[in-house]
């Protein structure tokens, strides 16, 4: 069953959104507004496929797994992006990428060089993490 939008409330889910992904911390109450959080939860879902909740832990997750790969510790990385504890950061990261997160960060640190990941498009990003002597990276050797 389709779920019938008006253009207002198509517009504050739309901004809701938008400061999810900004990082607000702001209580479900508070991002509904004068809409029911229930009815806006509901919304947010039809819309987008994911609820409020999931959308900000992806956004963590997101942050997390970028401060990883640029070498920070797992304890910093869990208070930067918001968690209170290190066992709980590491279960919900686990859960979200397959991988802990220092395993996470073992396998996918990038060189200190590397400028911001989040504005640096992820197949550059992928490439400038090869090592050296990876073979596929470089030009094929010439036939004698």
């Amino acid at each position: 069953m389709a779920m019938l939008i008006d253009p207002v409330t198509f517009r504050r889910v739309a901004a809701i959104r938008a400061r999810l992904l900004a990082g607000d911390d702001a209580s479900i109450v508070e991002l509904a507004g004068r809409m029911s959080p229930s009815r806006m939860i509901r919304v947010f879902a039809a819309m987008f496929g994911v609820t409020p909740h999931q959308l900000r832990t992806q956004v963590k997750i997101d942050r997390a797994r970028a401060h990883l790969a640029r070498g920070m510790g797992v304890t910093t990385v869990c208070m930067e992006v918001g968690f209170s504890s290190v066992g709980s950061f590491s279960a919900l990261f686990t859960r979200w990428t397959g991988m802990s997160p220092s395993h996470y960060r073992r396998s996918v640190s990038v060189p200190a060089r590397i400028v911001d990941p989040s504005i640096v498009p992820g197949c550059l990003g992928m490439l400038a993490a090869l090592p050296s002597n990876f073979r596929e990276a470089r030009s094929p050797a010439r036939a004698p």
